[in-house]
């Protein structure tokens, strides 16, 4: 388990990353970051609670990663 939320916090900086310095947002990188960070941690606990979720702990990461890129900025946004 200690293995997977590794790898969950890792790829969720991967993509954070990548997802801004392809311009899919203007966030900034340590706030991108750390919002897929975030995205993943509840993801990765949702998971752990209720078993939903993808068969893959890696897709798991890189989905939820990427949804919360989608959900969050775009609330605070003008």
């Amino acid at each position: 388990m200690f293995l997977t939320l590794f790898g969950t916090i890792v790829i969720a900086g991967i993509v954070g990353y990548i997802a801004e310095r392809s311009n899919f947002t203007q966030n900034g990188i340590l706030p991108s970051i750390i919002i897929c960070i975030g995205g993943a941690f509840l993801f990765f606990f949702l998971r752990l609670m209720f078993g939903v979720g993808f068969s893959s702990p890696g897709w798991n990461a890189i989905l939820s990663s990427i949804g919360a890129l989608i959900i969050v900025p775009t609330r605070w946004r003008r």
